[in-house]
């Protein structure tokens, strides 16, 4: 498999430079395409996309065959000592017991009393019960998947609603001085953001025949499904949440990553690209990320800097983004399209938007709500925040509008 993605990059770049050869021998004299040319360009681009999702795909499938194959176990080389002649057995939720007993929960309508015992180190306040932590690892894992965000941004964890972050606001600084003076005082200013947790929340149905199927895998449904649903609602609130009953986003007016350079039209330029990279210091610069929509990819894949160079650079080496200016590059549908007034372009270290997981994700089983149908409800909950912890960190471009501020 490893042969066919190195051969569809290699497809995928060989498309790129003709799409680049097709644009720069049909442009008129005015430096456009004609309507039919500039069909044919777009058609050259939509292969190229088709063979980066198929690269994708496949990536993901490698992954996935990779993670099957590993072992189950490891063999034993030596002979076990006494002490661990008796495997240790889990705490709390990390017990096999308490696994057992959440997914006899799941399956079953009447709960014995052994379970409801055992279920009772892990009861949320709320009348549910929180998942097995093997489980809730492989949700986050899942959330990780469906979500952009969470795989570039800080995730931290903690078991209190509210998180105070100290922050450094300005650094003392160095000063040069006469012999035998004293030294000049300098501090750092310091300041402190707070993080909360906003409660978030799904259900979904399962036929009581699916239920009883032993064949049905229950727990990877369940992962899948909420972890796609909280994913999807989870990035669009990282991105352009206002802090209202759900995170602080990236792009959010108050609150958000600063705004380092302002379009005076909607048209995406070199020169802006250009000066959007260098609105950002240089120490953030070696870990950021450019983040846009896809029909932003569209517009800058023909542009050129000054030394007639285009700064769309197409990756060549598996698992790795295409990149402008050396920088990896994401997309998000939930980044904003070019238009007046939208923050169209996020750039930086995506390391200083922190997420915030209040621990403990909760199950509650809705058996009389749809018994009528012959289904079985399932609603999850989940408590995160999210919030820029230093905005100079992450510029974004913001097109010229009523609602529009200045950049620099």
């Amino acid at each position: 498999m490893a042969t066919t993605i190195n051969e569809l990059r290699a497809k995928r770049a060989q498309a790129w430079e003709a799409a680049k050869a097709f644009l720069e021998s049909h442009r008129t004299e005015k430096g456009i395409l004609s309507a039919e040319d500039d069909a044919t360009y777009t058609r050259m681009e939509q292969d190229i996309d088709a063979l980066g999702k198929e690269i994708k795909r496949l990536e993901r499938q490698q992954e996935i065959e990779n993670e099957l194959n590993l072992p189950t176990s490891q063999p034993i080389t030596a002979k076990p000592s006494a002490a661990l002649a008796v495997p240790s057995v889990g705490q709390g939720r990390n017990s096999e017991e308490y696994k057992t007993a959440f997914w006899n929960m799941i399956r079953s309508r009447a709960l014995t009393p052994d379970v409801l015992n055992v279920l009772q180190v892990g009861t949320d306040a709320d009348g549910g019960y929180l998942v097995p932590q093997e489980f809730e690892n492989t949700l986050i894992d899942a959330l990780a998947e469906e979500n952009l965000v969470r795989k570039l941004a800080r995730v931290i964890t903690t078991d209190t609603g509210d998180k105070v972050i100290p922050m450094v606001k300005s650094h003392g600084s160095a000063a040069w001085m006469d012999e035998n003076a004293l030294v000049p005082e300098s501090d750092d200013k310091f300041d402190q953001i707070t993080v909360g947790a906003h409660k978030l929340g799904t259900f979904i149905k399962v036929s009581d025949e699916l239920m009883a199927d032993s064949a049905f895998d229950i727990a990877d449904y369940i992962a899948k499904e909420f972890a796609r649903r909280m994913g999807a609602k989870e990035e669009e609130a990282f991105f352009i949440g206002n802090g209202t009953k759900k995170p602080t986003g990236i792009l959010a007016d108050t609150d958000g990553a600063d705004v380092g350079v302002t379009l005076n039209s909607a048209a995406i330029t070199a020169d802006s690209l250009i000066d959007l990279f260098y609105s950002l210091r240089a120490p953030y610069r070696r870990n950021a990320v450019w983040i846009m929509n896809d029909s932003s990819v569209k517009a800058i894949r023909k542009l050129k800097d000054k030394n007639d160079q285009y700064l769309w650079q197409t990756a060549l080496t598996a698992g790795t983004p295409d990149t402008i200016l050396n920088r990896p590059v994401y997309t998000s549908p939930y980044v904003p399209e070019v238009a007046a007034g939208n923050k169209v372009m996020i750039f930086g270290d995506l390391q200083y938007y922190w997420i915030v997981d209040r621990q403990g994700r909760v199950f509650k089983r809705l058996n009389e709500l749809f018994a009528t149908t012959g289904q079985v409800g399932f609603m999850t909950t989940q408590r995160v925040d999210g919030k820029m912890v230093l905005p100079e960190a992450v510029k974004v471009m913001q097109v010229k509008g009523s609602s529009a501020s200045s950049g620099t």
